[in-house]
């Protein structure tokens, strides 16, 4: 070997140790950090989790490490927790330590720490408490916002008509029925299923969470910088992003043009006269950018989770037609075919009730819920997790716990329902999380869920493009989301 490629092998091997070295120091094993996996230097725990099965990657963890481990995202540690006691300890006894907003790269990017839903400290308290505040001055859990749902579930019900019985895809018309109840929130109105530019906000919004959750979205949460600088489709979030973005400043200029502050219209009335109230208030969290990521966070949040729980609902009901016909049987008891069902009729529907917590339980829509974070050094049990640690509270692992749902990966409504047929209640249903992050629209979701599902089922009958023991209910993707798989299904009047 020539001396200068000794040398040159000599660097490149200097250059791993110190690498090894960097990474075996921020290691568990001082009794401080949770345990967990070895490490690669760079690529972290990245080959040892399965992202097409990380819910079982996951379990396997806890079982050889607890209800509390470490991973490491590329070079960022994470701390997993796994459980019911662990994540209730972490989001509701101790809410206070565990109520900070951790890292999400590719959000982190496009937001910039701005809105309601992945900001921090001051800001967040004072846009939460204004954001619930508001939403419930319009209507949220009350009577009136559940009569605006009926109106569109009328319009849902026009529209499936017009089907006429052929195979379609659900998606798109989902989204733009549950997206015109928070529409008619934050903008004040509602559009038409066939308003272009609208379908097109739909169609950029559902592009985002697709490449979110894809194995591009899941690189990025690995190795953001290197992301950054790749091509690939992850670069048209960005562009998807500022669609959204110009959309909202477009209704924000409109409604400045046209506000009265004397009767505000709807959230962005009512954020623009907060503005003007605090424009002497140099700290002030209520100016222009943060009145665009609201909204946008209100939108988004108010669409997506929504509507594809809903979608997953269907293909699931598709699966099984017996559960289909109980649930349309309780219907035609209760509430008949010629009136719209109403929130009061949950209390007397314990089977529907129970296949709509079902429906959201075994989906396990935000599978390792959203990342929280701890502002110091925390000790967890006989462990700390120091401090700007992002944690996951894993929620699939409570919606799945086997002692209390038993076979939690088989689709069963039993799971909510005492032996005498009556609802049964359950502290491990935690869909939306827990305690002071919650989610901000839980009220408003239960009630769509509830009321578009029934309102579907009382007048049509779904039957499945495919043989429904050939249904694949496994998520098609799964990464800040669990999504379903593609689906055509016909609408038969009943």
């Amino acid at each position: 070997m020539d001396p200068l490629g000794a040398i040159t092998g000599l660097l490149v091997l200097c250059f791993f140790c110190l690498l090894f070295l960097a990474t075996w120091r921020k290691r568990p094993g001082n009794g401080k950090l949770p345990p967990g996996p070895w490490s690669l230097p760079i690529l972290g725990n990245a080959l040892q989790l399965k992202t097409k099965d990380l819910t079982r990657t996951l379990n396997k963890l806890h079982e050889k490490y607890g209800p509390a481990f470490t991973l490491y995202f590329g070079s960022e540690r994470v701390v997993m927790l796994h459980g019911y006691q662990a994540v209730k300890e972490a989001l509701i006894d101790r809410g206070d330590e565990f109520v900070s907003r951790g890292k999400v790269p590719v959000i982190d990017k496009l937001i910039k720490g701005l809105g309601v839903i992945f900001s921090n400290g001051e800001q967040w308290k004072q846009l939460r408490r204004f954001a619930l505040t508001t939403l419930r001055n319009f209507g949220m859990g009350k009577k009136s916002i559940e009569e605006r749902i009926q109106e569109e579930t009328q319009c849902l019900v026009e529209k499936l008509s017009s089907t006429q019985k052929m195979p379609f895809d659900p998606t798109f018309l989902l989204s733009c029925t549950v997206s015109n109840v928070i529409c008619s929130i934050v903008f004040g109105n509602r559009y038409d299923y066939e308003d272009k530019k609208f379908l097109a906000l739909i169609d950029k919004m559902d592009d985002n969470i697709h490449l979110l959750n894809s194995q591009w979205g899941q690189l990025y949460q690995l190795f953001p910088s290197l992301m950054d600088v790749l091509p690939g489709p992850h670069n048209q979030m960005a562009i998807n992003f500022a669609a959204l973005k110009e959309f909202i400043s477009e209704e924000l200029k409109k409604h400045e043009e046209t506000l009265d502050p004397t009767s505000p219209r709807d959230f962005i009335d009512c954020f623009l006269i907060k503005m003007e109230q605090e424009k002497q208030n140099g700290k002030t969290e209520f100016h222009a950018e943060n009145s665009v990521i609201t909204t946008l966070d209100l939108f988004s949040g108010g669409t997506e989770t929504t509507s594809t729980t809903l979608r997953y609902g269907l293909l699931i009901l598709l699966k099984y037609p017996d559960i289909q016909e109980k649930v349309q049987e309780e219907i035609d008891h209760v509430i008949g075919r010629m009136r719209s069902p109403c929130m009061a009729d949950r209390s007397q529907m314990p089977y529907t009730d129970a296949v709509v917590h079902e429906i959201q339980r075994f989906i396990a829509l935000v599978p390792l819920g959203l990342p929280r974070a701890v502002s110091q050094d925390t000790p967890f049990g006989q462990y700390i997790i120091p401090k700007g640690t992002t944690v996951y509270p894993i929620l699939s692992s409570v919606l799945h716990d086997s002692n209390e749902f038993p076979n939690p990966e088989q689709f069963n409504p039993g799971h909510f329902l005492n032996e005498n047929g009556t609802f049964r209640k359950s502290n491990f249903f935690m869909p939306f999380s827990a305690g002071k992050r919650i989610c901000l629209g839980e009220g408003l979701a239960r009630m769509e869920i509830f009321l578009f599902l029934t309102t579907i089922l009382q007048n049509f009958t779904l039957k499945p493009f495919t043989d429904p023991k050939e249904i694949d209910i496994s998520p098609a993707l799964s990464g800040l989301m669990n999504l379903p798989r593609p689906y055509q299904l016909c609408v038969l009047p009943r």
